[in-house]
């Protein structure tokens, strides 16, 4: 969604590397540049010159010509700024002292409020909440079906009385849900309402009824996060008619410029709650201004990577079979394993995306085949027990039979054998502390300084003992007096380096 404007940023920040010192034209330049990139990426006028106003502001003042390093400070207020506009702290769902806590969707027609109607219910099902469905979208056609058949997929009750299709009384509905909702113990109630082609003023004032008659808690206004620069009009409008409290950004996987995520919560003073990130049902979360700020300027976001990690992973059977395998017992069917662990995390898209740095390889990345997971997958399933567990076996004629099974060449069977290799290689050498093949190895540990793979020089004879001609050194010496009493030629005690008493600061760290 930010391709574009990351990279107008990162080519703005530039040219400030390698300054000492920033002068007028410096910022003034740079200033320029982030102005072309929001205005490039759909951001409304007004959000632009607030903030590049505060940049400036911040830019000339102490904090960066102070800086020991003034371009690293300028993208810090960037990031500031970022995170400020986009609504400086993460916005919770306020919940009623008084259960079932109503929160509606209201949106325009197309934006995804079906979908993203059941993506609420399967997160507040995560949350420990018993969330209820309620179909008062009875204007398009099969909206009610849609929903059923979301909730369904969701594992959410839905509650839908009337078929839709123009047939219904939409009020009536989500006070009957509501009703329901109380009845049957559900503590939260999501009301589905009927989208606009456009400020349709017949269906906006329906909305405004529909939330008179169940005085929500929440009312979230969905939008498409690729709507562009009308997403203000857009928004301004519903907040007069429906007075929203909340925004939820759809579509943030698509490959428009995100302009209306930058702009919304400063048109309209409403926080950005949550954000769609896909197509799948848990493809959505709660939105992080500080995280999406990060992600712009390419600086990742390790902590919602974790996140989904301790989500999608058994963190505990993960450690054990990393230890496992760094002790040298590494199979098939381990990594197996982990390739079904990467899958449950998304695509390597969006896994690769947090990453800090990895926006220089966003080519690589969105060109990678993500298919190719699951013919490696293929080929390993082809494979007896015993070839998992010990891949020697595997020779030609087996090769043949595996790349049959799994509808893959001979050579596709090749390469995934020779890369199971080449990584259990790495592990033994990585659980010898000889660190990665092809990098020099951890200092302090087996083959330092040494390139692996490099032939090693033949260790020459050792010479004998070579001897004082001081006649009374060489007396001292024979008599083992040179050291000094009680300690070892390198300061160690007469026990050896293991009696070394460390500070106290280097024991904390072990």
């Amino acid at each position: 969604m930010f391709d574009t404007l990351q990279d107008r940023l990162q080519s703005a920040f530039k040219s400030l590397r390698g300054k000492g010192r920033l002068s007028e034209a410096d910022i003034d330049a740079v200033a320029r540049e982030i102005r072309v990139a929001l205005l490039d990426a759909d951001v409304a006028v007004p959000v632009v010159r607030d903030f590049i106003a505060n940049v400036k502001e911040r830019a000339r003042g102490s904090e960066v010509s102070q800086a020991l390093n003034p371009a690293q400070q300028v993208i810090k207020i960037v990031n500031d700024e970022l995170v400020t506009i986009l609504g400086g702290e993460t916005r919770r769902i306020q919940y009623a002292k008084n259960p079932p806590t109503v929160i509606m969707l209201a949106g325009l027609q197309g934006a995804g409020k079906t979908t993203l109607a059941g993506k609420l219910g399967l997160w507040l099902k995560g949350q420990g909440k018993s969330p209820m469905l309620v179909a008062a979208d009875l204007q398009r056609p099969n909206a009610v079906n849609q929903l059923q058949v979301v909730g369904g997929q969701a594992g959410v009750t839905v509650f839908a009385p009337e078929p839709g299709n123009g047939i219904g009384d939409p009020v009536k509905v989500a006070t009957d849900g509501l009703a329901e909702a109380r009845r049957t113990l559900h503590d939260v109630v999501i009301v589905d309402t009927a989208g606009r082609l456009g400020i349709d003023a017949e269906l906006m004032q329906q909305a405004a009824d529909i939330r008179a008659a169940v005085d929500p808690d929440e009312v979230l206004f969905v939008i498409d996060a690729m709507i562009g620069q009308d997403a203000v009009v857009t928004a301004e409008a519903f907040l007069e008619g429906v007075d929203f409290t909340g925004v939820v950004l759809t579509k943030l996987d698509g490959d428009a410029r995100g302009g209306a995520a930058l702009s919304v919560r400063s048109i309209t003073g409403r926080p950005i709650m949550f954000a769609s990130t896909g197509e799948k049902l848990t493809d959505f979360d709660a939105f992080h201004p500080d995280r999406m700020a990060s992600r712009i300027l390419d600086m990742g976001d390790m902590l919602t990577l974790i996140e989904q990690a301790e989500k999608a992973l058994d963190t505990e059977q993960a450690a054990k079979d990393a230890e496992r395998m760094l002790g040298g017992r590494f199979t098939m069917d381990d990594l197996l394993t982990q390739l079904e662990g990467i899958a449950k995390l998304g695509s390597m898209s969006k896994i690769m995306g947090m990453i800090p740095g990895m926006g220089q390889y966003k080519d690589q990345i969105n060109n990678f085949d993500e298919r190719e997971f699951d013919r490696i997958k293929a080929i390993i399933k082809s494979m007896t027990p015993a070839e998992r567990d010990n891949p020697k076996l595997i020779d030609g004629s087996r090769r043949t039979r595996i790349s049959k099974g799994s509808g893959t060449q001979v050579k596709d069977v090749n390469n995934v054998v020779d890369q199971f290799f080449a990584m259990r290689k790495m592990m033994q050498q990585m659980s010898k502390g000889g660190g990665m093949p092809g990098m020099p190895g951890i200092p302090g540990m087996p083959g330092v300084g040494k390139r692996a793979g490099a032939k090693q020089k033949p260790q020459q004879k050792k010479k004998g003992k070579r001897v004082s001609g001081n006649p009374a050194k060489r007396a001292a010496e024979a008599a083992g007096t040179t050291k000094q009493d009680g300690a070892s030629a390198f300061g160690f005690p007469a026990g050896g380096a293991d009696e070394f008493e460390l500070p106290k600061e280097l024991k904390d760290l072990l």
